[in-house]
């Protein structure tokens, strides 16, 4: 099946963008999904816009020595230095390095050509190279950490846009990719509207809920809300919402 590479819709990223990754990854679990935050990956410049968008999937696996070869990374078809310039706006490439951590799996010259191509991301579960470069960017990064030796040291670029673990997690190239300060999460695409406006609600509710506990109010019938407290809530969202209704009118 072809992946849909295609913009994600404005919508659901205004409302990916208003939510927390912890958000997230409670909804995906009511959904089902309980295995969606990628494990062993940071943010290497926190306190950016948070990183939302499309799926673009890069494999590498385990080096042979007879292939990393610098004929090898110079060729035009190489996916690692294909990717830098194939990559859209609004996609993420998401790397699979098996977790490895003896060199970086990407380097400073091609994510500057990603984010100059307008990519929404990048994201590893290996380090890179030129790190402190690649976080000074304006485009989220996302990786272990850093390694200065080239990815010829323990990766081969096997292929892009296939299925891939990332973090331990599945990535397939279309999916939705969210990630803040705190982790990266992987949303199915069928699934991204429907997570996103329900991640926003509930992200009001708890705010709601922590404003209420920080004022004094107890752990039960607090959260989770008993039917008593939910009414109080949903009247004091409806007066906080009228005046703004009656403003757009």
């Amino acid at each position: 099946m072809t992946p849909d590479l295609s913009p994600l819709d404005a919508e659901t990223e205004r409302l990916l963008a208003e939510v927390s990754s912890a958000t997230l990854a409670t909804v995906l679990f009511v959904h089902g999904l309980r295995n969606q935050v990628l494990l062993g990956v940071r943010r290497l410049r926190p306190g950016g816009p948070r990183m939302v968008g499309v799926a673009r999937t890069l494999r590498y696996i385990a080096a042979r020595d007879d292939l990393e070869t610098l004929e090898l990374w110079k060729r035009d078809d190489n996916p690692q230095r294909r990717i830098a310039d194939e990559i859209d706006p609004g996609q993420v490439l998401v790397i699979d390095a098996r977790g490895e951590q003896r060199s970086g799996t990407m380097g400073g010259m091609l994510v500057a050509r990603m984010q100059a191509r307008g990519a929404a991301g990048i994201v590893s579960d290996g380090p890179f190279r030129d790190g402190p470069f690649i976080a000074g960017l304006e485009m989220p990064s996302y990786a272990s950490g850093y390694n200065a030796n080239t990815n010829l040291v323990a990766h081969h670029p096997e292929d892009l846009d296939l299925a891939i673990t990332c973090g331990g997690v599945q990535v397939r190239p279309g999916d939705v990719v969210y990630g803040d300060d705190e982790s990266v999460v992987i949303i199915p695409r069928h699934l991204a509207r429907d997570v996103a406006r329900e991640a926003l609600a509930k992200e009001r509710e708890e705010a709601w809920i922590e404003e209420q506990i920080l004022a004094g109010a107890t752990v039960k019938g607090t959260y989770p809300m008993s039917p008593e407290t939910r009414e109080r809530y949903e009247r004091e969202r409806r007066e906080a919402e009228a005046p703004e209704q009656r403003r757009e009118r």
